[in-house]
């Protein structure tokens, strides 16, 4: 019976560190917002990419809790607008930080 207890305590306790392990803080993700992230960052690329007048411009797009930083340059203030609208139409955005610059 004193072995049972023993792995029971042990297989709880290694359960205790991997749910605690998968768990998000303020600074780090959990695995299923790291995942929704990236589904995210490839959406919203994937529409800036079909967007016919944002195509020839450099963005680069980091997605952290569901915001989405856009970074990168762009030919015009218009052109940056534009990318700011096309990432917050994407679902899932909660919100678009613009860091872009103007050329």
């Amino acid at each position: 019976m004193t072995l049972l207890k023993r792995c029971s305590a042990i297989a709880a306790a290694a359960l205790l560190l991997f749910v605690s392990g998968c768990g998000s803080t303020s600074t780090r993700e959990s695995t299923g917002e790291y995942v929704d992230d990236t589904a995210i960052t490839t959406k919203v690329k994937s529409a800036i990419f079909n967007e016919p007048s944002l195509k020839v411009l450099k963005i680069n797009v980091e997605t952290y809790k569901s915001v989405v930083q856009l970074s990168g340059f762009a030919d015009t203030r218009a052109d940056m607008d534009k990318a700011t609208d096309v990432a917050r139409a994407v679902p899932g955005v909660r919100s678009v930080k613009n860091d872009m610059r103007v050329k």
